[in-house]
């Protein structure tokens, strides 16, 4: 097949991205509202920390059924789908952003804009390739980010209608930098992430086609190390398991900055006020004295649910979207 333009191929890149994003944001949405609840609640989330210890009062979650169960009954189905607009409008540029600028990264590395020169990386250039892409991404969309926390966790009743609600709301009560809090635990976050997630999932495809060559080659069949639909599937849900179960405390940390100082019903528990961590690693450490190490981990079991399945999803809609886009164009 003929090698796209540079234009084209960055349209291609583009939009498989979107696509990609906005397919795996929408089916995973229940799950990021359910880890968002939980690493915002500054009360005990598991019943062995409610026994442990208890600073705050009762706990409004308690675990992941406990949870869908009390969201359904109390906001109905589309309480699981809050936020998602602003979500999908901070994740298609985002992923946009993220594979074109890795496409562009990883074409300058190898010498070459192949996606199989690409995957033969290695593990340190795929590494930093994802990084500088994660960290690309968030810059660009990341106020869309923080619209989206601050409507998935303010619950009932309803302190922000709307996307426009917030953007003002914050811009009123907190300025330009408002738009941005929480940013620099997102960015310190990002690289690990990022870099550990796509740097994985290269690593993982290409265990799996160095495994397909070995089988073919002591087969019958004749030697073939592309990766099949399941095989790509399985490599995404390992590569953004271990990525988030590395990062997943800094994601609670911007979590509570983006937060900071939002009115909430009573029965969702202490708020977070105004100005309570002074940087990030007052953040860290103050949640490390009031609330334990599991603290620092709450959500973590939906946020692995959840970025399992979205990492699969996105990784497989980019792989073939931008199949059938290059098909096209070309």
């Amino acid at each position: 097949m003929e090698e796209p333009s540079q234009l084209k191929r960055a349209l291609i890149d583009a939009t498989a991205g979107a696509v990609s994003g906005a397919i795996s944001r929408t089916v995973t949405s229940p799950l990021d509202v359910i880890k968002i609840r939980f690493q915002v609640q500054l009360e005990p989330t598991t019943s062995w920390a409610l026994l442990h210890k208890n600073l705050y009062g009762p706990s409004k979650y308690t675990g992941m059924l406990q949870a869908t169960k009390d969201i359904f009954r109390e906001e109905g189905l589309q309480g699981f789908w809050r936020g998602n607009v602003p979500a999908l409008l901070m994740t298609m540029p985002y992923t946009a952003i993220q594979f074109t600028v890795l496409h562009k990264i990883k074409t300058y590395m190898a010498g070459s804009s192949k996606r199989e020169d690409h995957i033969h990386l290695s593990p340190y250039l795929s590494y930093i390739s994802g990084a500088v892409a994660g960290c690309a991404a968030t810059i660009g969309s990341y106020p869309f980010d923080l619209v989206k926390t601050i409507l998935a966790s303010q619950g009932e009743p309803k302190v922000y209608p709307d996307m426009r609600s917030v953007f003002f709301g914050i811009f009123r009560t907190r300025g330009l930098r408002g738009l941005y809090a929480g940013l620099s635990p997102t960015l310190v976050g990002i690289v690990p992430n990022a870099g550990l997630q796509f740097g994985t999932n290269d690593t993982f495809k290409r265990w799996t086609m160095d495994w397909n060559r070995w089988k073919s080659s002591n087969g019958s069949t004749s030697a073939d190390e592309r990766l099949s639909s399941i095989q790509l599937i399985l490599c995404g849900l390992a590569a953004g398991a271990c990525a988030k179960a590395i990062c997943h405390p800094l994601d609670v940390v911007k979590k509570r900055f983006q937060i900071e100082g939002l009115e909430r019903h009573s029965r969702y528990g202490a708020r977070v006020e105004r100005h309570a961590y002074r940087n990030m690693f007052d953040a860290l450490h103050r949640i490390l004295m009031t609330e334990g190490w599991v603290g620092l981990y709450k959500g973590i079991v939906p946020s692995i649910v959840k970025a399992a399945p979205a990492s699969a999803i996105i990784f497989v809609a980019q792989e073939f979207t931008s199949e059938w886009l290059q098909f096209v164009l070309t």
